[in-house]
């Protein structure tokens, strides 16, 4: 690990796009409830990066901790059904809670109910994406909260580090904060290994990294180091850089800033480029579209494809299929998410985006691709 020492630390001033992942124990205590005068400051780093012109995002557990509580369910681990009644219980007085803290600085909290699904399965992925952007842009701070009270593998195997990751990545963050109830990633569990030292940056995740993930630590909390760095996996797959801190003092984002201990895993590429990379190559095209001659030249100079320049379709797709977008001349000019389907987009082809709500009953978007949705081959 002696070739991370040698990386400089970045500097969390520098990210434009921020999510932070709140875990159950750190916002939950088991006898007391809320912890909030800990949420309090957390509001206050939060309006601190906010007020800076940060976009914020926060991934919240904590729902079924609060929930066990009001609802007196004993310690120890719960049926899933159990869970799901407590989640569905501690999902309003979280909400409530964030809106308040948040609520203090000006700032808006927008609550997003979202599963692994909503960020796998396409349609999906692309509706809760919208809602997302669209929060940001009004200056809003979305909240996102894993569904407990529908979520099922989620609850057993503790897939709220990866969620945030996957949020992360689906939000076009630069930067994922996991604050949790260790400083980063040791060498060896440092409870039960005196040696056990600090990784402050990891370049890249090997198997050498990979074993030295442990279980989890807290009753509260379901994740361990384990998912932590299944988390780092996706995060800088998708182009945004991750970091593991301990969360249990206070103000935990200023001390960070301040260059205090944790773990940053870092990633060679950012998410705009990650993303159109995995548009180009990991996704199998479900259809094709041919081009006007109008239509090419306004992709090729960064416009999104209207449905005006569409001279023909071919294949069947659903929305969110990756399509290929072919010239006059037929040379492929790249590949894109589509934002209809098969039948719509027949319907919609060569005619003018004012035409969409009459052609199809409902004010659907302008463009069939977005230009954020395009990967282009080199021109």
């Amino acid at each position: 690990m002696n070739a991370s020492s040698n990386i400089k630390r970045p500097d969390i001033t520098n990210f434009r796009r921020v999510v932070i992942k709140v875990g159950s124990s750190l916002l939950v205590d088991p006898v007391k409830g809320l912890k909030t005068e800990w949420l309090d400051a957390l509001g206050d780093d939060l309006a601190a990066l906010y007020h800076r012109g940060v976009d914020v995002l926060v991934v919240s557990s904590g729902a079924i901790a609060m929930g066990r509580g009001v609802l007196n369910l004993p310690r120890g681990p719960l049926k899933l059904e159990e869970s799901q009644a407590a989640a569905a219980v501690g999902q309003i007085a979280l909400s409530r809670a964030w809106a308040e803290v948040l609520g203090r600085h000006g700032i808006t909290a927008g609550q997003i109910l979202v599963t692994l699904g909503d960020t796998e399965e396409r349609q999906r992925y692309l509706n809760a994406r919208a809602t997302i952007g669209r929060l940001l842009e009004m200056k809003a701070v979305p909240v996102v909260n894993e569904n407990d009270t529908v979520a099922t593998n989620e609850i057993r195997y503790g897939d709220n580090d990866r969620l945030a990751a996957r949020v992360a990545t689906m939000a076009g963050a630069d930067l994922l904060i996991l604050l949790s109830d260790i400083d980063g990633l040791y060498t060896a569990p440092p409870q039960s290994d005196p040696r056990a030292t600090l990784i402050p940056i990891v370049p890249r995740i090997t198997a050498e990294i990979e074993a030295m993930a442990g279980g989890a630590a807290s009753e509260l909390s379901r994740g361990g180091m384990r998912t932590k760095i299944e988390a780092a996996k996706i995060a800088t797959a998708g182009g945004t850089h991750m970091i593991i801190a301990d969360g249990r003092v206070t103000n935990p984002l200023h001390r960070i800033a301040s260059l205090g201990p944790c773990t940053w895993f870092l990633t060679g590429s950012n998410p705009v480029s990650a993303r159109k990379t995995w548009i180009a190559g990991a996704l199998e095209p479900k259809g094709t579209l041919f081009l006007d001659e109008g239509a090419t030249k306004a992709i090729r100079s960064g416009k999104s494809l209207l449905p005006a320049g569409v001279k023909k379709i071919e294949g069947v797709f659903e929305r969110g299929d990756a399509v290929v977008m072919r010239a006059p001349d037929g040379g492929e000019l790249g590949r894109g998410l589509i934002g209809y389907d098969s039948t719509e987009a027949a319907l919609l082809a060569g005619r003018s985006s004012r035409d969409i709500e009459t052609l199809l009953g409902y004010e659907g978007r302008a463009e069939l691709i977005h230009r954020d949705d395009m990967a282009l081959g080199a021109l």
